[in-house]
């Protein structure tokens, strides 16, 4: 299906991966917890594991094999994702960065140990990297230069939008049409498919740490990738042979997630407005990162790329460290917790935690705070804010 064709986003979200259930006499799909499946016969177990392990989809009279080889729960969320993405397929992990650890040993296994990445990025995604644990090597590069950053060997092009901590938005496409013939794989979590699908904008990949807005209540764990059939082949087979499957589970609590992330979504995407131009007038606040306030957009891309801001808000404080530190120690309704994307809000200090092991010189300020915009009604959350406020020293 392509993006063209798809239905009512919202419809979508809704009904994707479950078109068969009322053929099977099903409103909820089932969940099937077996790790190992019975063989027909020597012949037939063979010749399904040799489908499953090459990355292709087994047929419906054939074994399963093994559930770190398929799980059908686990399809019908890879299938829903693929739908809200506009992708041909899509690959499920146990988490986000077992899907960007998939999608790197991807590239290094075919002979492309080469990445161009545009910082910022989630602080792990840019430790990995850095390190080269995988064998990758990295060129880290702006939104302008990954054109003259690219080399023989580059295997991938990675980036976030919109990035974490600073919520700066990147133009996909212009970073796509740098890139030419190289895969494009673009970090997905803060906008979700309700505000952006990148295959829109040219992206091959599109990555997704599932534990946040798809999940949405903070209680499972995981992480997708949406990608053309090819590539969802190459990744399962890493998937199998590494053991980073998602959990059926979680992909059910996942697929489940999916029915209500349009209204979560775009609720906490207005809260958020709302905050960030509250937080604009505090005279203890020296910058609001939010693509939402006037002039924050200077490239154009909401309404175009982006749907809109999402439900993310930065802010440095004034009186730096020392502010932002006491200012989380007077909060009683927003919680001082990592994560994002769930029915409460959560506040965190990026610099001694998502960031703590980017190297220095690339590291968020220390003055920076991050702000994941709940359910909650926004006059509670401004005003345990505000309480935060009047008890800065």
């Amino acid at each position: 299906m392509t993006t063209s064709s798809l239905p009512n986003p919202a419809t979508n979200a809704v009904h994707a991966g479950r078109e068969d259930l009322p053929g099977l006499g099903l409103h909820v799909p089932l969940i099937d917890l077996a790790t190992t499946y019975p063989m027909p016969t020597v012949e037939a177990g063979g010749a399904a594991y040799d489908t499953i392990a090459a990355g292709e989809r087994p047929d419906a009279e054939s074994t399963l094999v093994y559930q770190r080889l398929w799980n059908p729960g686990v399809d019908r969320f890879e299938r829903a994702v693929a739908a809200l993405e506009g992708a041909e397929s899509s690959v499920a992990f146990a988490s986000g960065m077992a899907a960007l650890t998939a999608t790197l040993l991807a590239s290094v296994a075919a002979g492309k140990p080469h990445v161009v990445a545009v910082r910022p990025l989630y602080g792990g995604s840019d430790h990995l990297l850095a390190a080269g644990l995988l064998g990758t090597e990295v060129t880290w590069a702006t939104p302008e230069t990954v054109g003259a950053a690219l080399r023989a060997d580059t295997g991938l092009v990675l980036l976030e939008t919109p990035a974490n901590p600073s919520l700066d938005l990147v133009d996909i496409a212009a970073v796509v049409a740098q890139a030419g013939e190289v895969p494009v794989a673009v970090d997905n979590t803060f906008a979700t498919p309700v505000l952006q699908q990148p295959m829109r904008q040219g992206a091959t990949l599109v990555l997704h740490s599932a534990t946040k807005f798809m999940g949405g209540h903070g209680d499972v764990m995981g992480g997708v990738v949406a990608a053309d059939h090819e590539w969802a082949a190459r990744l399962r087979q890493l998937r199998a042979i590494t053991g980073a499957v998602l959990h059926p589970l979680a992909a059910y609590e996942l697929h489940r997630g999916l029915q209500t992330i349009h209204v979560r979504v775009r609720a906490q995407q207005e809260s958020a407005r709302a905050v960030a131009g509250w937080l604009a007038g505090r005279p203890e606040v020296s910058r609001v990162h939010y693509a939402g306030l006037p002039g924050a957009d200077p490239l154009g891309l909401l309404g175009t790329q982006m749907s809109g801001p999402g439900a993310l808000v930065a802010f440095r404080l004034a009186g730096g460290y020392a502010a932002a530190s006491a200012f989380l120690e007077h909060l009683d309704l927003v919680t001082h917790a990592v994560s994002l994307g769930g029915v409460d809000t959560l506040i965190q200090h990026p610099a001694s935690l998502t960031h703590r092991l980017v190297v220095a010189d690339a590291r968020p300020d220390d003055d920076l705070l991050r702000l994941s915009v709940g359910l909650e009604a926004v006059e509670d959350v401004i005003a345990d804010l505000d309480k935060a406020f009047a008890n800065l020293p």
